[in-house]
């Protein structure tokens, strides 16, 4: 995608035809709308390039994220995610009216919503880390939440509580398949594996790796000194990134392996300089 046609598309929602309200001035579009905030309400919801099921999927909405709608046709939604700011099609039947604002958070890797505070009650359906919910009651050790359902509260946390080691979240995700655009434990791929658990951590993060690698962290020193890396330093090459867990090894989403693995970064590096180059960048963020 050329960035010299305007702002990123990605994370600008305009087209010839529309644009938000907030780009006028910026971008040329036939119709400027303000939108509609509305909120997801199935476990997770894919984004996609187009408004067509069959098309490719950039991304992931999970349960209780805003999505504000400029546009909707077909049983599609054309808007932007408020996580992240990025730019797709959504199932407009996904989305519901007059969101909520969360309380808690899932901050196990996966939970699930009963129909009664009862564990042994069959599950409604399951949640993912960073699903956000609203508690609106208790019961023993479950948390009532808003639209209906349980559950266990020990899987939540509330929306400003968060963990300060980031790494152990990403391994948390050890041994979930890899998928394009994922971001949770049922399907995740490398820059959705690090916004995930920066997300547990309290750090925003933009979405792809180009956009990582621009944005997170302080970049260190070329030419590189591989024997000075540490836990939590993210290691990018062209369309992938990684997470250093100590000076030798990192976690990603491999699409080599097809799965969240922890391996040495040289054997990493030298597989994965044959089809995206060496390494490009290593980002530190700041110690917490």
């Amino acid at each position: 995608m050329s960035r010299a046609t305007g702002p990123d598309r990605r994370i600008n929602p305009y087209r010839d035809d529309i644009a938000a309200a907030y780009l006028r001035g910026e971008v040329k579009a036939d119709r400027f709308v303000d939108g509609e905030d509305r909120q997801v309400k199935l476990p997770c919801v894919p984004l996609l390039q187009r408004p067509d099921a069959d098309a490719p999927m950039d991304t992931q909405l999970l349960f209780g994220e805003n999505f504000r709608v400029y546009e909707e046709k077909g049983g599609f939604a054309w808007g932007q995610s408020a996580h992240d700011d990025y730019v797709g099609y959504v199932d407009a039947k996904a989305l519901a009216p007059r969101p909520y604002k969360p309380s808690h958070v899932v901050a196990a890797l996966r939970t699930f919503v009963y129909p009664r505070a009862d564990l042994k009650s069959r599950p409604v359906t399951p949640l993912g880390l960073n699903a956000k919910v609203k508690v609106v009651g208790a019961r023993g050790d479950f948390s009532e939440i808003e639209r209906g359902g349980w559950i266990f509260t020990a899987h939540l946390a509330p929306v400003d509580a968060f963990v300060r080691d980031f790494v152990s979240v990403a391994e948390e995700h050890l041994g979930a398949p890899y998928l394009w655009g994922g971001r949770e434990s049922t399907g995740v791929d490398c820059s959705g594996l690090v916004q995930a658990s920066l997300e547990r951590a309290g750090i925003s993060s933009l979405r792809d790796t180009d956009m990582q690698e621009a944005t997170l962290g302080e970049r260190l020193m070329e030419p590189i000194d591989f024997t000075t890396l540490q836990r939590g330093d993210l290691v990018f090459w062209k369309g992938h990134v990684g997470i250093m867990v100590d000076a030798e090894r990192m976690i990603h989403a491999s699409g080599f392996q097809m799965r969240v693995v922890i391996e040495r970064l040289d054997i990493a590096m030298t597989r994965i300089s044959r089809t995206a180059g060496h390494v490009t960048t290593i980002r530190r963020l700041p110690r917490r």
